[in-house]
């Protein structure tokens, strides 16, 4: 039998089937963020809008709750970037990250500067985290704490202590307001404390990560997997070797590049509807893929994603982002890329008005203000505006 061949429209299919992009799901918040693996998570109102996409009915209140008792955790993980993630995944996660997050935080040239070095980190950090065990520290008491322990050891002012707060294995702890977390920085110690000195457990802890990824994500290939979590092609390889009985292999048709996947993921039809979506500022789809354009065409990437890493909202529309949207406060402001039908403009009108109802309930009807100046910069010359709904 020969090779399974996916068209880039199969593939983009795929990817809405699994994150719950193609119908709203009907499932609690912690098992859904398990199905889509993990949220984007630096501006905190991105996994409530993230979710409303994906689940009917999303009550925002119940993932307060679940990030207040830890069944879901916000911590740095794929890409050294926020996310959210289940709990149970986190300990595995946080172990495949391990040697990205050892070289990028304690090779930095803040820590290094310090005098210190990784044998030093790894000294620090048990009393660190028997210190934030259980008990919420801000940022600021974690570095006192780090300043009294390290002492002369440091040189001080050169952003150690913020590399090391960074490096371990801390959740972000909720401190309020309407999106849960706001710019106070407060955490607690990660429980079960994930290994980070065993190199079988930061092996089996990639394997686990493919694995959880390929049934969010997936068909993938290896640079996809080494872009989403931004681990080396070579340890990504690795894994894959010993997981070679367990996967699925299949070839993308417009590239030929090798594709791995979970047997019996959704794959459903490439004619499949896709209906309109209003998309989180940072939504995962964007970024889970070398190939940035499963979902975003290559002609509208500059648009979305700016040079600083700001990834815009976005309008997606039969499963590809065709324009960016904005909250003004009593309404949304769409710009769509290319001219949209006019059912298209009422299902969009439809997602805004139900996107508006969530974002005052939550008492913060313009959460992406500090992004407004993005929309000054040129857009298409085939772009067209409407405030959503209609004033």
């Amino acid at each position: 039998m020969g090779t399974t061949k996916l068209t880039a429209r199969a593939l983009n299919r795929a990817t809405l089937a699994r994150q719950l992009l193609l119908t709203r799901a009907e499932l609690d918040v912690p098992t859904a963020i398990r199905r889509i693996v993990a949220l984007q998570a630096q501006h905190p109102a991105s996994p409530y809008i993230a979710l409303w996409n994906r689940l009917s009915p999303f009550d925002p209140t119940t993932l307060d709750a679940a990030l207040t008792d830890h069944r879901l955790v916000r911590a740095t993980l794929m890409r050294i970037t926020v996310h959210t993630v289940h709990a149970d995944d986190y300990t595995p996660f946080r172990e495949a990250m391990e040697p990205t997050l050892r070289g990028s935080r304690l090779g930095d040239p803040r820590y290094r500067a310090s005098g210190l070095t990784a044998a030093d980190a790894d000294a620090f950090l048990p009393p660190l985290l028997d210190h934030a065990d259980r008990t919420v520290r801000t940022a600021a008491e974690l570095r006192t704490w780090l300043e009294d322990h390290l002492g002369d050891t440091a040189t001080p002012d050169t952003g150690a202590h913020r590399m090391l707060r960074h490096y371990a294995p801390l959740w972000h702890a909720p401190t309020g307001g309407p999106w849960s977390f706001d710019t106070r920085q407060c955490y607690v110690a990660a429980s079960p404390r994930p290994s980070l000195t065993d190199p079988d457990a930061a092996a089996e802890g990639l394997r686990t990560l493919i694995r959880r990824y390929l049934q969010g994500f997936g068909p993938a290939t290896v640079a996809d997997m080494s872009q989403f979590a931004l681990v080396q092609q070579r340890r990504i390889k690795t894994a894959l070797s010993a997981m070679s009985e367990e996967l699925e292999t299949l070839q993308a048709t417009d590239t030929g590049h090798t594709l791995y996947d979970i047997p019996g993921a959704p794959r459903p039809p490439e004619d499949t509807p896709a209906p309109p979506r209003l998309m989180a500022m940072w939504d995962s789809t964007l970024l889970a893929y070398a190939d940035r354009g499963r979902l975003l065409p290559p002609e509208y990437r500059t648009y979305v994603t700016r040079m600083n890493g700001d990834v815009l909202p976005t309008l997606l529309v039969d499963g590809h982002v065709a324009g960016i949207w904005r909250p003004l406060g009593n309404a949304i402001e769409a710009t769509a890329f290319h001219p949209l039908p006019t059912p298209t403009w009422e299902a969009l009108t439809q997602e805004a008005t139900a996107l508006q109802t969530l974002l005052t309930t939550r008492s913060d009807p313009t959460p992406y203000r500090r992004y407004d100046h993005w929309w000054t910069k040129p857009l298409p010359d085939t772009s067209e505006t409407r405030v959503l709904p209609a004033a």
